[in-house]
């Protein structure tokens, strides 16, 4: 089952007797665990029927204890295993599983890691019950996921909005997510958000980020180019390290670009794994830089990657680093 399908599920009080949430993505697997937590059982149900666990504290002997019990005059009992990734063997609970009463819900959030899913528990609890598989989301998803973040809230969001907010913020769900609770939060709903919305309630210049700094590279437009670095300069907000990185993205999709079979917007927009309304910028940038230009430019962000990290870049500011670069990469 996907994410969606299991909430659904839940919302719907259509609950699984055992969930195992697994993977590198901890969002899903709190959103899910905390959902139960918070639907499974009536407000005044709680407090006798639900138990919450964490996996440093017990071990599966403990957690089958609790699995067995009955409920006290409700319907189900919940058990919730938070942080099972530190439950000691973990896979001898397959032997406890069986024994497990229908009227209990049982949890397990097996965050930052994958439970091997060959391991005869992984393969009973699959034929029980719910195993889902939490996986990181790729750069390239993220203003995406923001988007669909944001509808579900009642809201949409301009293209150039989403790519800043996807830019800054990386690709860390629950630090996205805290800050479109933060953005939206004195926001009337159904409105279309902004980069001004941004700048406003974020502190992410809508004339100074990532994002007009490519627009800026792609375009050959120096004096803009060098005026976003010397405000990045400025602060500690834009890293070099950061920067280097999302330019290295850029320059890459460029290159793909120039190979790609079918050049048209929705095919470029898919293999780019952009918006469609960027599709144009990219093309821009392809004229400005031939693929050849565009080896050289990820040679270049190479080079400044390690001396953000201080890899022979001796004494020399980051600011006089970020202008080498840029110099750097609009002369290729």
């Amino acid at each position: 089952m996907t994410y969606d399908q299991i909430l659904s599920e839940i919302h719907k009080k259509n609950f699984a007797p055992v969930y195992f949430l697994t993977g590198e993505e901890p969002y899903f697997i709190d959103m899910i665990s905390d959902t139960i937590e918070n639907e499974a059982l009536d407000e005044a149900d709680r407090a006798f029927n639900q138990i919450v666990l964490y996996g440093r504290d017990v071990d599966v002997e403990t957690i089958a204890n609790h699995a067995r019990s009955f409920p006290m005059m409700g319907e189900r009992m919940v058990v919730i295993v938070k942080e099972a990734q530190d439950v000691k063997d973990l896979e001898g609970f397959e032997a406890y599983l069986d024994a497990i009463p229908e009227t209990t819900l049982l949890v397990f959030a097996y965050k930052y890691k994958k439970f091997d899913k060959r391991k005869t528990l992984a393969k009973k609890i699959d034929k029980k019950g719910v195993w889902f598989e939490s996986k990181k989301l790729y750069d390239s998803n993220i203003p995406g996921w923001i988007q669909n973040y944001l509808k579900g809230e009642g809201y949409s969001i301009t293209p150039k909005a989403m790519q800043m907010l996807a830019d800054f913020l990386g690709t860390d769900l629950h630090k996205i997510a805290n800050e479109l609770k933060k953005l939206t939060i004195t926001l009337p709903k159904n409105k279309s958000i902004d980069d001004a919305d941004v700048e406003r309630n974020i502190g992410i210049s809508k004339d100074y980020n990532v994002f007009e700094l490519q627009n800026a590279i792609g375009n050959r437009d120096v004096l803009k180019a060098n005026r976003i670095v010397n405000y990045f300069g400025d602060g500690k907000d834009n890293p070099l390290l950061v920067t280097a990185i999302a330019l290295y993205g850029y320059f890459t999709k460029i290159l793909k670009l120039h190979y790609a079979a079918d050049k048209s917007q929705g095919a470029l927009a898919s293999m780019l794994g952009v918006n469609p309304y960027f599709v144009k910028d990219y093309q821009l940038a392809a004229r400005n830089y031939s693929p050849a230009s565009c080896v050289r430019c990820i040679s270049i962000l190479r080079e400044f990657d390690l001396k953000s990290k201080g890899y022979e870049s001796g004494e020399v500011s980051e600011k006089d680093l970020y202008r080498e670069m840029i110099f750097k990469l609009m002369h290729c």
